[in-house]
């Protein structure tokens, strides 16, 4: 039954449906019962359940967009995956009907990463109260109202500016031991990127190096640290073992005071739990060890990304964070305020892998000021840079004076 609020647009022979929705399969508990309320509200909705069968699915989602006025994307980590990708990878077969047709995303996880091509458009979020009466109206709402709610193909760096994208997982991932080991990432340029990456090759080059952190250092590093624990457990207990039964064997030791031989038999015990803590603490250490080869090998990776306007960051061992910045103008102000042309690429190495973190995560080691930088919106790379090092001075200074106030 329509709502006299909301009254569902007239349908065509060329489109007899409202609006095509395009969800993942296991978003189907969710997506079910909202097609049944806007089929209750008197809107006709196709979905896959509208397919062809025997036809190719791009067929078929081609053709559906084709007969609806609007498209409803319903977005989660597994639509993202799925079947965006699908469409962003066939994007030359679906932009004519894409770019005539308003796009409605609708976001179900509030920290999802927003695909490039709906980065300028504005979501619908499923946590807001009023979720419903807003989707309704904007699919209520005539087609020419909405001209600026299609996709773009591609767009000049500033409309996606400081965007997150689709985390890189390790290919690796499943068999990582995620304390000893570091992933290994793909070399192939992945979907959502293949509109941005002009230059493949440097793609590849920025990957191989942060591969090799797992195929030298972390292996080597990991191997000799093992053995080098392993052989010293030996040592420990083998030495144990003998000084007591050195003790023991000993003419004194039966005629020694039963306080001093428990106290030595505390005292070797008590050294042998020591040993052993040093290194629990040690190969507690290694994954630590590993995010920082991690990190520095992305900070040289993203020495070759930037001029892509990509930058990278780690979480943890076994996965890549992206965003979409473009970090030019930050490079001109660096160069200029320091007076050192080399200063941006030792910024880069230093502090990129941080600062891709922070805008991937959404969060900054400082309060946002009211200055303008070049992200709209947030802070942009020189001004990080900045504030890192005046905070690095202010730390190194505080310090200075403690060990002045000690002496």
């Amino acid at each position: 039954m329509a709502n006299a609020e909301f009254v569902p647009l007239e349908l065509s022979q060329g489109e007899p449906y409202h609006v095509f929705c395009s969800y993942s399969s296991t978003d189907y508990q969710w997506t079910h019962p909202l097609i049944q309320h806007l089929e209750d509200m008197g809107l006709r909705v196709c979905d896959e359940n509208n397919f062809t069968p025997g036809r190719p699915i791009l067929e078929n989602m081609s053709e559906s967009i084709q007969q609806s006025q609007k498209v409803l994307l319903i977005l989660s980590a597994e639509f993202v995956r799925s079947h965006w990708c699908l469409l962003e990878a066939n994007m030359s077969m679906f932009r004519d009907c894409l770019q005539r047709k308003p796009i409605v995303p609708v976001l179900l996880q509030r920290d999802l990463p927003i695909p490039l091509h709906l980065a300028h458009l504005t979501y619908l979020d499923v946590h807001q109260p009023d979720f419903k009466q807003q989707l309704l109206k904007v699919l209520c709402t005539p087609n020419q109202d909405l001209q600026s709610s299609t996709v773009v193909p591609y767009q000049p760096p500033s409309l996606y500016n400081g965007k997150r994208l689709e985390p890189l997982s390790a290919v690796n991932q499943e068999q990582l031991n995620k304390e000893f080991d570091c992933g290994v990432w793909s070399d192939s340029v992945p979907d959502q990127l293949s509109l941005i990456i002009q230059q493949r090759e440097r793609y590849r080059e920025a990957i191989g190096i942060i591969n090799t952190v797992a195929q030298t250092k972390v292996r080597l590093g990991s191997l000799w640290k093992q053995l080098l624990a392993g052989l010293a457990a030996i040592i420990v207990l083998a030495s144990y073992y003998l000084v007591i039964s050195l003790f023991i064997n000993l003419p004194f030791w039966d005629n020694a005071p039963k306080g001093l031989q428990t106290a030595t038999t505390v005292f070797l015990f008590l050294t042998a739990i020591w040993m052993i803590y040093k290194m629990c603490a040690l190969i507690k250490n290694e994954k630590r060890r590993i995010v920082r080869a991690l990190q520095k090998a992305i900070g040289l990776a993203n020495s070759l990304l930037f001029e892509e306007h990509v930058l990278m960051g780690s979480q943890g061992n076994y996965k890549l964070l992206l965003v979409y910045v473009s970090v030019e103008d930050c490079r001109q102000e660096l160069c200029a305020q320091y007076q050192d042309q080399e200063f941006f690429h030792k910024a880069i190495l230093e502090y990129s892998c941080e600062y891709t973190r922070c805008l991937a995560k959404e969060l900054l080691p400082f309060e946002t000021t009211s200055t303008s930088g070049h992200l709209e919106g947030g802070v942009c790379f020189c001004q990080y840079v900045i504030n890192q090092m005046l905070m690095g001075q202010t730390r190194r200074l505080c310090c200075c004076r403690v060990q002045q106030f000690a002496v």
